[in-house]
C-alpha cells in the first residue's frame, strides 16, 4: 500500500510473458518463483478469474475448514499464490497439511505440480456482464491499480488487456475441464441463490463432513450482507466487497456495449458446458 501511493497509474500494471499483473503485488520474482512451487494432494485449492466471488468464496471456505478440522490459522486475506514472495513460497512449503491456497492464474500459468498431485480445485464463474462491471469499481478502489475510465476499461476488458488476461480466454480453458474430477465449477449467481447448497456441495466435494447445524452457522456468517459488514477482510472489506448484485451491469453498460458482450459470448462460449452453467440469456439480457 505505501510502495502504491508514491507510483504513478502508469506504474502500476505490468506484463509478465505476455499476461498483465500487479507491480506491487505480483512481481516478476513472485511469478518466476511460484512456477516451480510443489502442491500436495490434499491442498485446498481455490481458483477464480477476478471479481468472480473470489474473496466471497474464502470466507466460506475457512470456516468450512476451521468446522470441519479445526483448522483456524487460515490466513484473512486472499491466499493468492501470485501473491506469495520467494520467501512466504519456502514458508508455505513448511506449513502443516491441508493447505489453504488461491490463484486468479490461467489454467495453463498455474504450476504444473497442482495438475501432476491431483490437487482438488474449486473453480468460481460469475457472467461476465457484472464481472466487468466489478472489476472495473475494483480498479477504482484499489490504491495498488490504476483508476480507469469506464469506456477504455470495457474496450480493454473485451481485448483482454486487464490484469490476469482475458476472462474469455479463462472460460474457455476451464470449460475444457469441465470432466475432471479434481474440478468443481460453481457460479456467483448460483451460490447467490442457494448458499447452503454451495456450501454442501464444496465441504462434501473437498472431504470436509459438516453438520446441518454447522453448515447454517456458515451461511448465516458468509451472507453478502454479512460479509460487507463483517471484520474476515479488515480493512478491505469495503475495497472487496461493493454491491454483490446480479443485474448491476444494467446500470453502466450502454446497448452498444451490452450488444457487443452479447456478441463475444455467443462467439466463445454459447454452446459450452459452461457457457450453459451460467445461464446467460437470464442473467445478461
Amino acid at each position: 500500500m505505501e510502495m502504491a501511493k508514491s507510483m504513478k497509474d502508469e506504474d502500476k500494471m505490468y506484463k509478465f510473458e505476455g499476461v498483465i499483473y500487479s507491480t506491487v503485488m505480483s512481481p516478476a520474482e513472485n511469478l518466476e518463483a511460484v512456477k516451480t512451487m510443489e502442491a500436495r494432494p490434499d491442498d485446498v485449492m481455490l481458483v477464480a478469474y477476478p471479481k468472480c466471488g473470489f474473496n466471497w468464496m474464502v470466507a466460506v471456505l475457512r470456516k468450512i475448514m476451521a468446522a470441519s478440522t479445526g483448522k483456524t490459522d487460515v490466513p484473512d486475506m486472499p491466499p493468492l499464490i501470485e501473491f506469495f514472495s520467494p520467501d512466504t513460497q519456502k514458508f508455505m512449503a513448511q506449513q502443516p497439511s491441508p493447505r489453504f491456497l488461491g490463484t486468479h492464474f490461467h489454467p495453463d500459468k498455474m504450476p504444473a505440480s497442482f495438475k501432476e498431485k491431483k490437487t482438488k480445485m474449486l473453480v468460481v464463474w460469475r457472467n461476465p456482464k457484472d464481472t466487468l462491471v466489478s472489476y472495473f469499481h475494483f480498479m477504482n478502489k484499489n490504491p495498488v491499480l490504476p483508476n480507469v475510465e469506464w469506456d477504455k476499461f470495457f474496450s480493454d476488458f473485451m481485448s483482454g488487456e486487464v490484469g490476469w488476461g482475458s476472462y474469455f480466454d479463462h472460460a474457455e480453458a476451464w470449460d475444457k475441464l469441465m470432466d475432471d474430477p479434481n474440478v468443481k465449477i460453481v457460479t456467483y449467481e448460483d451460490l447467490k441463490q442457494d448458499l447452503c447448497g454451495g456450501i454442501r456441495e464444496i465441504s462434501q466435494f473437498f472431504g470436509f463432513p459438516l453438520t446441518e447445524e454447522q453448515v447454517q452457522k456458515i451461511y448465516s456468517e458468509t451472507t453478502f450482507s454479512a460479509m460487507k459488514t463483517g471484520s474476515s477482510h479488515g480493512k478491505m472489506g469495503d475495497v472487496f466487497f461493493r454491491k454483490g448484485e446480479v443485474g448491476d451491469w444494467k446500470n453502466h453498460f450502454s446497448e452498444a456495449q451490452s450488444q457487443q458482450m452479447d456478441e463475444e459470448f455467443s462467439k466463445r462460449l454459447a454452446g459450452t458446458r459452461l457457457g450453459k452453467r451460467l445461464k446467460y440469456d437470464t442473467y445478461c439480457k
